[in-house]
């Protein structure tokens, strides 16, 4: 049962979206982009927040401005240091935690963005930036780069999670709202109850986008959801096993009706394992060796009301992330066929 589900899998969504000279498949060139149109007939009514969907840990983080000044987020002690520009350098191997754009991410399969934002100190106007540590792109920019993804893939679905604000006042917030909408138009679902959302119902109404705004700022616009909506508890642990054990737990607490839920399969860097691998940064120090360990956990996971819905990861490409979330939606499949037996 296996073997045939991987290849109807394989024969369903494995193209290649950017063939490199060998002929050879890398994981980030397996092209997903339209995974959620392929989903079989029976589980377009299924509700999104039973299907289990590929995301990112801090998912613009793909590039980051050495060059800029150091977020708001960071301690007036880091501040004081990165006056020293190889503080800068280093700071950069542990802010970034992706390797491919919104777009690469998008045609992997990636559904789900966790996004922290900022005004930048001194500027003038009311221009928001990614964050983490250090400035990233322009939200607007970032923005612009997945309404033309979801113009072309009109049966794609995703969730944007504003879950951290950093220097914003209320004239910053309006003007991100304000960007969102002009950005996404009728793409944006208005909130509503989670367990009426399917992919039919989103289709239907020519929706592909889900906001999430983790400010109270939501309550002025219709096509803001609350924070509440997308809880997504966090381990802050380096070890793989107290991660798994912390992931079981929250599942098993998890609200299967009134929201949905992301599992953050991420390991949290303390400061004596920044201080032990500096140089080599959050990718080579605690995720490369420990991926492989998590991944194995994910394929044994299984969606539906009480199980798996969102899970998130950093370095989405280094190992079959995308794939192996997507394709834990064929064991709902397997169910509804087995209930009709």
């Amino acid at each position: 049962m296996l073997a045939v589900r991987k290849a109807r899998r394989k024969l369903r969504m494995g193209t290649i979206c950017s063939p490199n000279p060998s002929g050879t498949k890398t994981t980030s060139e397996v092209c997903n982009a339209d995974w959620m149109a392929s989903l079989p007939p029976q589980l377009h009514n299924v509700p999104l927040s039973n299907l289990a969907i590929p995301g990112s840990h801090d998912s613009f983080s793909y590039w980051v401005d050495e060059k800029s000044p150091v977020g708001p987020d960071q301690t007036p002690a880091i501040k004081r240091l990165a006056r020293i520009s190889l503080v800068k350098k280093l700071m950069k191997k542990w802010s970034v935690t992706q390797n491919l754009t919104f777009r690469e991410q998008l045609e992997a399969g990636i559904r789900y963005f966790d996004l922290r934002v900022s005004s930048k100190p001194g500027d003038t106007d009311q221009e928001i930036y990614f964050i983490h540590g250090l400035f990233g792109i322009k939200v607007w920019d970032g923005l612009m780069e997945i309404d033309s993804f979801l113009t072309q893939h009109p049966q794609e679905i995703i969730f944007l999670d504003f879950n951290h604000f950093y220097a914003m006042d209320e004239a910053h917030h309006r003007c991100l709202v304000l960007r969102i909408q002009e950005a996404f138009g009728n793409k944006l679902c208005l909130a509503c109850s989670v367990e009426s959302l399917s992919l039919k119902t989103l289709w239907e109404k020519n929706s592909q986008v889900l906001i999430f705004y983790h400010c109270p700022f939501y309550k002025q616009y219709p096509f803001l959801w609350p924070g509440k909506k997308i809880p997504a508890p966090w381990a802050n642990t380096t070890s793989v096993r107290k991660l798994i054990l912390f992931l079981e737990t929250t599942l098993s607490e998890r609200d299967s009706r009134s929201s949905f839920h992301v599992s953050q399969a991420i390991l949290t860097p303390r400061v004596k394992t920044i201080a032990r691998g500096l140089v080599g940064g959050l990718k080579n120090t605690l995720v490369h060796r420990n991926l492989p360990a998590i991944l194995d956990w994910v394929k044994t996971q299984k969606p539906g009301a009480m199980g798996i819905n969102i899970i998130t990861s950093d370095f989405v490409d280094l190992v079959d992330f995308a794939t192996t979330v997507i394709e834990l939606n064929d064991l709902l499949q397997e169910d509804r066929a087995l209930a009709k037996c």
